[in-house]
């Protein structure tokens, strides 16, 4: 008798123990020869069709030549008797069908099975070939299929008709042909068997809709005995009524005493989706609810809680449109706040919400307090906004509902929920007068403590709006000037913009809002600096209390009908001259063009030197520099830039990095260079490359950098020919040199004599991923098969230690300049092995597809001893 397993105190409690922990395909396929074994072991044969099942579900792609000899392996099963290894047969024939060749060896052994005794090997039969199958072996079979939809044994049956469901994708002529066979089998008694007919039959059927409408018409009659094909010819009667034409003004509509008669089947499937369907009738009267809500409000009650959840969840969705109707239900709904299911509870709030009375919300209140700290965010954002619309519905109950927001805001949570606490608020204050005051302060308080930026900026924005307008403005005051002592930069700012407001609003406040401005003036951010001087000369800064002009408040209060685009691209191309920025020469229509390029701070090279952004792709930005200079311009079509590689340190005197073009012939060095030194100015930049190591490379041109003054990037180019086509792989040495003068800070002029100088740059490496772009593809399989096996090569390769599998994956990847597909870059923990498979475009537009199977070593060695063993012990 097997030993339980028992746990070592060490082990973590989550850990569970997989039977298919370290699988590898590899050692799989090895262990698929037992197939071929003279005497089959019926339960070793099972364990390894399992685990080629487990890595074809886990996306374990396997080639066609790998595929193929599985399958052929397979096949030589057929010859065991035993039942449950032929049901693995089965399953693995479908699952290797579609990749390997030869798949009609197999078809004479389905074809006796599907005329076997046994009715298992039948109905599995069956199922498999109309996979498998293609047009010409259908005619075939097609006489045995139709007997097997009348069959008497019921599984054989339903997989008959499974099979035309499948099949009508492909053969739709054929699978019409069977409308006699399918129309009788949906007067099976057997329940399985009329539900499949009925979805094949409507599936026949479904594009003509008076044929449809007769079926319906038919069968609501009382035909259908199963509860399946029951509320599958409810959603055929639903559609029906929705696309008939002879809905009455009076409300009277076809089918409708068949939806009712529903209500009272035995099987609360049926019962449930009959009141489904009564609710979503497009305008479905009170009269014609009443019977739905009616089940709904006895389910309400069930032990289950799948129908406890079913229906609050409809009445959730009728209470929207007819709240009146579901207000029965309130009591019951009352006693699923305390579910042990958060869901229902969560339904039965938010429904409550919509359907209460005035009487009834500080009940709700009281029941929803102790609630909400037993939910998720997302469950609380729902309830938010149901209180926001109650709140709306019952402006008298505003305080009650405002101190509720004001208490869950005060908790934990996470950004969206405590948005949609503050959206709400705001909407309150906006939509009812009496809570301004209230929900000012309640606002005020939570930025006392609030983490989020977004959040305290939009709130501060807000107060400046609305504060002015209150009857004591100035208790507002403190919050805003506590957060240019205690926040970060960005709310300093939108603080200062709304002690501006304040000002400029209420006269009696302007010299104490001077004061606070004047204390901004010496902030440590240049934007808030800049906000206060600007705000302290457009209300007058002498402290003097007059009423502030109309132009001011429409400056600081007024909408900017300007683009943010147009405008932040007017004043880039702004050159300062005594003619002043003129506003009104920013164009107002919006331009499909992308932001300007902002300087990355810790004086990087910029530009160029970093890939571009927006909606233009770096290889066409490259492209378009690179054709503007004559020198390059007959080097062909770009085919690739790398991604800038840095050739100093950070924070030194000269920032230099470089970019990589490759042409078919040609590769292009762009040194994209940055003056740290404000007291000097370099002249004929240039980088001297040494190409001794890169034998197949040969210097070509030279495009020195004019002038390089403080801190604006510049380019120097450096071209080198190559064979054509070829990845050839070298290492270049670089050197910077350049004139370099003294400038003079005051006048900023440089001086007229200038002394040559160098400084070294770091190494650079031309390797074979510089010539892979990487491409992905939707179809991994498709790509894969879609290569010729003359084209397929196989080898093996040595990574050397490594800390970690997913460190291999990655080095492998950084190797070959591949694009991982299908998520397989990510390496499961614990695992002895993994599979990656990459793409892309090679130069010359050669489409490479790889599969990259890495084996840890220690796991590889094992491996092959208990293949040494099991080898000694068979010989």
């Amino acid at each position: 008798m097997a030993q339980p397993l028992v746990k070592k105190d060490d082990d973590r409690d989550d850990e569970e123990y997989s039977p298919f922990l370290g699988i590898e395909k590899g050692a799989v396929l090895q262990e698929a020869r037992v197939f071929n074994d003279p005497q089959l072991d019926a339960r070793r044969c099972s364990q390894v069709i399992t685990k080629l099942l487990y890595l074809l579900n886990q996306g374990e792609t396997f080639t066609k030549v790998e595929a193929t000899e599985v399958f052929f392996s397979v096949t030589k099963l057929f010859q065991s008797r035993d039942i449950g290894l032929r049901r693995m047969v089965y399953l693995i024939i479908k699952e290797l069908s579609p990749s390997a060749d030869e798949v009609i060896i197999v078809t004479s052994s389905l074809m006796k099975d599907m005329n076997s005794k046994t009715d298992m090997y039948r109905a599995n039969a069956i199922r498999v070939l109309c996979r498998i199958t293609d047009g010409t072996l259908l005619t075939q079979i097609e006489r045995y299929l139709k007997q097997a939809i009348v069959d008497k044994n019921p599984v054989v049956a339903s997989a008959a008709l499974v099979s035309g469901i499948h099949l009508l994708q492909t053969n739709p002529e054929i699978v019409k042909r069977w409308s006699n066979e399918v129309q009788e089998a949906v007067q099976s008694r057997a329940a399985l068997v009329q539900f499949h007919a009925l979805g094949l039959l409507h599936q026949i059927r479904q594009n003509d809709r008076l044929a449809v409408s007769k079926l319906v018409t038919s069968l609501t009659r009382g035909t259908v005995r199963s509860p399946l094909a029951q509320c599958l010819l409810i959603r055929y009667t639903t559609q029906v009524i929705r696309e008939s034409a002879n809905n009455t003004q009076t409300g009277d509509r076809p089918f409708y005493d068949f939806l009712e008669s529903c209500l009272r089947h035995k099987a609360e499937m049926v019962i449930f989706e009959a009141a489904r369907a009564i609710t979503e009738l497009n305008g479905v009267t009170s009269r014609e609810l009443t019977p739905a809500i009616t089940v709904l409000q006895l389910f309400l009650s069930s032990s289950k809680p799948v129908l406890r959840f079913a229906a609050v969840r409809t009445l959730n969705k009728v209470a929207m449109t007819h709240p009146m109707a579901v207000t029965n239900c309130n009591i019951d709904m009352e006693s699923l706040i305390s579910d042990q299911n958060r869901s229902i509870a969560t339904l039965a709030i938010t429904t409550l919400l919509k359907t209460g009375n005035e009487s009834s919300v500080d009940r709700l209140m009281k029941q929803i307090t102790n609630f909400m700290s037993d939910i998720a965010d997302e469950f609380k954002i729902v309830v938010v906004e149901a209180i926001r619309s109650l709140c709306l519905k019952f402006p008298l109950k505003y305080r009650s509902l405002m101190n509720f927001l004001s208490n869950i805001l005060r908790e934990e949570g996470g950004f969206e929920y405590k948005k949609a606490i503050v959206d709400s608020i705001v909407i309150l204050i906006r939509d009812i007068p009496e809570a301004k005051e209230s929900g000012l302060l309640h606002l005020c308080e939570f930025i006392e403590d609030c983490e989020f930026t977004y959040l305290s900026t939009q709130i501060l924005h807000f107060l400046g709006i609305e504060g002015p307008k209150t009857a004591d403005p100035s208790k507002y005051i403190r919050y805003i000037y506590n957060r240019v002592h205690l926040e970060n930069a960005t709310v300093r700012a939108a603080a200062v913009s709304t002690m501006a407001k304040f000002g400029a609003m209420v006269d009696s406040l302007k010299p104490r809002i001077f004061v606070l401005l004047r204390r901004c003036v010496y902030d440590s951010d240049d934007e808030v600096r800049d906000r206060a001087t600007l705000y302290l000369n457009t209300l007058g800064g002498d402290g003097a209390v007059v009423e502030t002009d109309k132009d001011v408040k429409e400056f600081l209060f007024g909408s900017l009908d300007i683009p943010l685009v147009n405008l932040e691209t007017s004043l880039k191309h702004y050159e300062p001259s005594e003619e002043r920025f003129d506003i009104n020469s920013v164009p107002r229509e919006v331009k499909s063009q992308p932001l300007a390029e902002k300087k990355a701070p810790g004086k990087k090279p910029t530009g160029l030197g970093a890939p571009p952004s927006g909606p233009v792709s770096t290889v066409d930005a490259y492209e378009k520099l690179l054709s503007s200079i004559p020198e390059f311009s007959g080097f062909g079509k770009l085919f690739k830039s790398s991604a800038p590689v840095e050739l100093t340190e950070a924070e030194t005197e000269y920032a230099v990095n470089v970019v990589k073009h490759i042409y078919d012939r040609h590769v292009v060095f762009q040194y994209n260079c940055t003056n740290t030194i404000p007291e000097q100015l370099l002249e004929n930049v240039t980088v001297i490359v040494d190409a001794s190591e890169a034998e197949e490379f040969s210097e070509l041109i030279t495009k020195p950098l004019r002038s390089l003054p403080y801190d604006s990037p510049g380019q120097t180019f450096v071209a080198f020919e190559k064979p054509d086509g070829v990845p050839a792989a070298g290492k270049f040495s670089n050197m910077l040199r350049f004139i370099v003068k003294e400038v003079d800070p005051t006048t900023g002029e440089a001086e007229d004599d200038g002394v040559e100088d160098e400084y070294q740059l770091e190494d650079l490496d031309v390797v074979a991923a510089d010539y892979m772009m990487k491409v992905g593809v939707s179809n991994f399989r498709n790509a894969w098969e879609s290569v010729g096996e003359e084209f397929e090569r196989v080898d093996e390769y040595g990574l050397g230690p490594r800390e970690s599998l997913a460190e291999a994956v990655s080095t492998v990847i950084s190797l070959l300049g591949m694009q991982p597909c299908e998520g397989t870059e990510v390496v499961p923990n614990n695992s002895r092995s993994h599979t990656c498979l990459l793409s892309g475009v090679f130069i010359g537009n050669v489409k490479v597809t790889m599969v990259v199977s890495i084996l840890v070593v220690e796991y590889l060695k094992r491996v092959k001893r208990e293949q040494l063993q099991i080898n000694k012990v068979i010989n």
